[in-house]
């Protein structure tokens, strides 16, 4: 436990103890940002203790200014290691192009940037044990990256850490079709292993709205919720072992297939939503569920939030076991898309409603659960919990359905700044914080909540035309302290990242910050 303590750097511990006191892209976007590790974590050879106070960080917007100090214990890149990398890599995976470094060290909110010099591209778990054995010998900072669409913040260089990028460990190890078990690298695309899947007459468990760019190392290392999380449950149930690198070069095999095994600590659930800060993920195998020959989709509209919840209960009762997704999103966040989304358009006639709930059930009798469905939306129709729907007639229809929903964050970047909030909250008290903001900031911005009301997950987004610290000084730490007060969490599915590093004590007592 020494040696493992003396040889991983925590980033968060550092941040926590410093004098400082945020849904992915659709994949419609013209550039790939992938989902990556939200945290960086550095090799070392120190206790913990002796560098608790070393670095000091302020983050800012990407619109103003942002002072930071470099903890000197860290060593920088020379050219001897650069040597050293390409004797383990090959010339072809050690980068040092400024144009490739620039997206590598920016994440996708623009916001932060780092000022990293090389990125690694390796191929193979031992070629990550071989570079992070070096980086620990030599003290030099790492962070760990996949595709770089994490929201936090959390995936880029804080100053010049070397990037270690597993976009090119992207190899499907085995599948067996009597479990479902897959086994894969950490750098397979989310779409991409969806795909393989399909044809195996599987579905992965995890839908993102980045599912074309994100990668599947990413999505543990932050255990990703996404929109089926109501049906399958999260990452924690589903990751059926590990393989992983931590800071010192040492490889733990925790790559177990079996879904039954209690022989001792099941040390994989530690690495899920640890977001790199205990090391780097390199494989993952993962329970997948048999594809379902009928699924339902329906685009429904509710003029108020308590309506929203009663339909979601009486979703559960009435749909029981196929329900798989109940989504929600307010006027002003289907007024949004409507407006900055290409290709988008109301299902439902005019007028504009206060309310929208996407609600999907798969099942394995077509005829059974759409009759199921429909008398469901016949009830909430004549009870007056639905003030109008429609149920998708073919893919077509319901892929421009999920569009909506997913294009969100996308419209929302196309409107101009947007300072995002990724809660959990109890279901009853989710919508209270979105009505508090808007009477708060008033017309000096455009409040929009949505996000997946089956699993009490609000992502809170305040949009206004250009950053402004004045408005910001209104959100923040009234979000957190407002989360914290209704027994919330600061980060449902987003992750920590940089963000909210120094804000976890919002969420967690000091007795369970680790």
């Amino acid at each position: 436990m020494d040696k493992w303590r003396a040889a991983t750097f925590i980033y968060r511990r550092l941040l926590k103890h410093s004098s400082i006191s945020n849904h992915p892209p659709s994949r419609n976007f013209n550039r790939s940002f992938t989902s990556g590790f939200a945290y960086n974590y550095c090799a070392i050879s120190a206790p913990l203790e002796n560098l608790a106070g070393n670095c000091k960080q302020q983050i800012g917007y990407r619109n103003y200014a942002t002072s930071a100090e470099r903890n000197p214990m860290f060593s920088s890149v020379n050219s001897e290691d650069i040597v050293h990398f390409k004797s383990i890599l090959g010339e072809k995976y050690v980068i040092e192009d400024e144009d490739k470094l620039d997206d590598a060290n920016t994440d996708w909110m623009r916001k932060y940037k780092g000022s990293s010099k090389l990125m690694l591209q390796p191929r193979t778990t031992d070629e990550v044990s071989q570079i992070l054995k070096y980086c620990n010998s030599r003290r030099i900072a790492v962070v760990p990256q996949g595709g770089n669409t994490g929201l936090v913040g959390g995936s880029i260089p804080v100053f010049d850490e070397v990037i270690i990028n597993t976009s090119l460990m992207h190899k499907i190890v085995s599948f067996d079709k009597v479990s479902g078990v897959l086994v894969c690298e950490a750098g397979c695309v989310l779409e991409n292993l969806i795909s393989f899947l399909d044809n195996e007459g599987f579905i992965m468990p995890l839908d993102l709205g980045a599912k074309g760019s994100c990668q599947i190392g990413g999505n543990v290392s932050t255990n990703a919720g996404g929109l089926r999380l109501v049906r399958y449950g999260s990452l924690h149930g589903n990751v059926l072992g590990l393989e992983a690198v931590l800071a010192n070069g040492t490889v733990l095999d925790m790559l177990g297939t079996l879904r039954k095994d209690n022989t001792g600590y099941d040390l994989k659930h530690l690495f899920i939503g640890s977001e790199g800060s205990l090391g780097l993920i390199t494989k993952i195998s993962i329970l997948t569920p048999p594809k379902l020959s009928s699924v339902n989709l329906a685009f429904l509209a509710c003029s108020d939030y308590t309506s929203c919840q009663k339909l979601l209960l009486e979703a559960k009762r009435k749909l029981g076991e196929i329900l798989s997704a109940y989504e929600f999103l307010d006027v002003q966040a289907l007024d949004l898309v409507l407006k900055h989304l290409e290709g988008a358009r109301n299902p439902l006639p005019p007028p504009m409603h206060n309310f929208y709930i996407l609600i999907e059930t798969t099942g394995s009798d077509e005829s059974s659960d759409k009759e199921k469905l429909e008398a469901f939306l016949l009830h909430s129709l004549e009870s007056g919990l639905v003030s109008d729907g429609v149920l998708a007639q073919d893919i077509q229809q319901a892929s421009s359905f999920w569009h909506i929903r997913e294009g969100v964050p996308e419209a929302l970047m196309k409107a101009g700044g947007v300072y995002k909030y990724d809660l959990s909250l109890p279901v009853e008290k989710m919508y209270d914080l979105v009505e508090e903001m808007r009477t708060r900031l008033g017309s000096a911005a455009n409040v929009i909540g949505y996000g997946h009301l089956g699993d009490g997950n609000l992502h809170l987004n305040i949009s206004i035309p250009q950053y402004d610290n004045t408005i910001l000084a209104q959100i923040e730490p009234f979000v957190y302290e407002w989360t914290s007060k209704h027994h919330g969490s600061i980060s449902a599915e987003h992750g920590l990242g940089h963000v909210k590093a120094d804000k976890i004590h919002y969420s967690k007592s000091p007795e369970t910050d680790l």
